[in-house]
């Protein structure tokens, strides 16, 4: 009875805090749909929005040969304060009026360990039912630093919650991780009653043995430990067991969960969008299905017990992770579950069974012709695709005739038999690339217009699996080359991966390499695809690659950065119009936010870092936006 009294108390408080304007999860609210109720900024006045201020966290590292920090942050409001993290391991509290800071709790994480994603997308919040104001960490924030320890702070004082002992997630995995900067944390934990659950980032073709994946749910009052999920079954009983076949299949790592967690807290549900199992271009030693890996899989939030999965690519070979976050919303009376794939494929399901509401097929692929690896035979598609399905060379785009047929003569020495061609020795045209359809930026739901709107990205890769005996003279070869290699050790292959591009020039595809959609999640019905973004000096026609998600407001308005170009853009969410543009100091590889604060003004926040990548600058820079006075 009182877990059910909490329960209420906590979708109460949370339908009170959304009227109020507040913004109190990653996604806006558990269910990640990133919409605001706030309409003060509508389409009639978003021209006139202007900065309000800007706050720069002074916590930048980039040094050459090693990848640079990403501010991919968005903040947290709620209580009168912004709250949000740093990839060097700050927990900052700002002022939302002045854009001052109110405290600074400093984790420290090293800068220079070589981290394989040098990110922290942001924070979590709970509040204590059991305490009463003015006492120690009535409300706490959570905070996953990039090192691996989930720390909890007094959100009121900025000092850590006496009660909780500090967490290092890198302790108590069936497989450890063998170097420091494999293992880290970029998302935010999830809070559900009186747990905190935290998934992973692991690095990816490394070794068949990565580290695992497994999902870990801790008392939020002291860090003890309530259950653990692994994502690569361990025991018989458990119908996905079977699924991997093999002697070393079941010490497998990765599937981790390294996006953003939804939850359900009326129906005790919490939605693991997984990864897939290590090494991502070779499954020979991890033969068959995969169930769990590459799915989204609901566990019982009290018992961290499967409920259902649904699998968006089965044995994976692509690095086709899921790594959009979850969003919840309803379909025609129907509690549903949104989840959308790096394939491009977006499939909607009931949230109570997993069954698809939308229609799924499972169509043959093209089998592998590598020796050791069984490719499997079939895959799902869904009715909703945001990529095409087939990467036609005939109409493709770049940026010359010589790149062009720089372009096609590398494609006719590839292997390319459509969606879901496996890698190969000779090397294969991969389409969507490992970048993903969707990646990690996800979508957001208006519930009024129902329309789920959702960003993409339109880039071929070329992968090339690579014999151990051959890997040197690989390296020398290629020098000068943009190939990343990975040894996948454990295997008899090493990995190549590169994107479709003419050599040191501009990418060769089907543009519009970034495209911003509206989808009725009802009936898969298309509304709207406009070309997002510019890179690279290109015409903005033809788009931009975009890491970073989109944010809607009940008054008719969708704000999105995530583009190479250093701007964050408003459109119309019914039509997908471009209404309003404003430079940021470098491009926001991150999600806005938007709240109300006590002065009644609204304010549109989004963090600028830049890409990381050539033609943007490293930032450090939160913006603030509000209509004048």
């Amino acid at each position: 009875m009182r877990t059910k009294l909490c329960t209420i108390l906590v979708l109460f408080n949370s339908q009170l805090s959304a009227q109020n304007g507040d913004w109190t999860h990653y996604g806006g609210d558990a269910g990640g749909q990133r919409h605001s109720l706030l309409k003060q900024i509508d389409p009639n006045n978003v021209a006139r929005l202007a900065p309000a201020w800007i706050y720069h966290t002074n916590d930048i590292y980039q040094e050459k040969g090693r990848r640079a920090s990403a501010f991919e942050a968005t903040p947290l409001y709620i209580d009168g304060t912004l709250y949000f993290s740093t990839p060097l391991g700050k927990v900052i509290a700002l002022d939302p009026v002045k854009g001052t800071p109110k405290w600074i709790f400093d984790t420290k994480v090293s800068p220079n360990a070589g981290w394989g994603d040098f990110a922290s997308r942001g924070v979590a919040t709970w509040l204590d039912s059991r305490k009463k104001s003015g006492q120690n960490c009535q409300r706490t924030i959570f905070f996953a630093s990039l090192d691996a320890v989930l720390f909890a702070i007094d959100a009121e004082k900025g000092r850590p919650c006496p009660d909780f002992t500090a967490v290092s997630l890198r302790k108590g995995l069936r497989n450890p991780p063998l170097e420091f900067s494999e293992y880290e944390e970029t998302s935010p934990p999830a809070v559900i009653g009186d747990l905190v659950i935290v998934g992973s980032g692991i690095a990816d073709n490394q070794r068949t043995d990565q580290a695992s994946g497994e999902v870990r749910a801790y008392d939020a009052r002291t860090g003890a430990l309530r259950w653990t999920f692994d994502p690569v079954p361990q025991q018989p009983a458990d119908p996905a067991y079977k699924t991997w076949i093999g002697p070393n299949a079941h010490r497998t790592g990765g599937a981790n969960t390294w996006s953003v967690i939804a939850t359900d807290a009326a129906h005790d549900l919490v939605f693991l969008p997984t990864g897939s199992a290590s090494p991502d271009y070779y499954g020979g030693e991890r033969l068959g299905e995969n169930r769990y890996a590459n799915s989204l899989v609901a566990l019982r939030a009290s018992t961290g017990k499967v409920v259902w999965s649904f699998q968006t690519v089965h044995h994976d070979l692509w690095d086709y992770d899921v790594a959009a976050p979850p969003l919840l919303l309803t379909v025609k009376g129907v509690l549903a579950v949104a989840v959308a794939s790096k394939t491009g494929n977006l499939f909607v399901l009931d949230r109570l069974t997993g069954k698809p509401l939308l229609p799924v097929e499972e169509r043959k692929v093209p089998k592998s012709d590598v020796v050791g690896e069984h490719s499997w035979p079939t895959q799902p598609f869904s009715k909703i695709s945001l990529t095409p399905q087939k990467f036609d060379s005939t109409t493709m785009w770049a940026s010359s005739d010589k790149d062009k047929a720089a372009c096609l003569e590398m494609i006719s020495k590839l292997r390319y038999e459509g969606p879901f061609t496996p890698p190969s020795l000779q090397g294969s045209l991969v389409y969507p690339g490992n970048i993903g359809g969707f990646a990690w930026g996800g979508m957001a739901y208006d519930a009024t217009r129902n329309l789920l709107i959702a960003p993409a990205n339109h880039l071929a890769a070329i992968v090339k699996l690579i014999p151990r005996d051959q890997v040197s003279e690989f390296r020398q070869s290629s020098k000068g080359e943009d190939w990343e290699i990975g040894p996948q050790m454990g295997t008899p292959y090493a990995m190549a991966r590169r994107f479709l591009r003419a050599p040191e020039s501009a990418p060769c595809g089907l543009p519009p390499f970034g495209t911003l959609n509206a989808f009725d999640p009802v009936t898969g019905a298309q509304k709207w695809s406009v070309p997002f973004g510019s890179m690279f000096g290109m015409p903005e026609s033809l788009g931009s690659i975009n890491l970073g998600g989109p944010l809607t407001t009940a008054s008719g308005l969708t704000f999105i950065g995530a583009a190479f170009d250093p701007l964050i853009r408003a459109f119309s969410t019914e039509t997908g119009k471009e209404l309003w543009r404003a430079p940021l100091p470098t491009s926001a590889r991150s999600t806005p936010m938007t709240f109300r604060a006590a002065n009644g003004k609204q304010y549109v926040i989004i963090a600028a870092s830049g890409h990381g990548m050539e033609g943007t600058k490293v930032g450090d820079a939160l913006v603030a936006f509000a209509l004048p006075d």
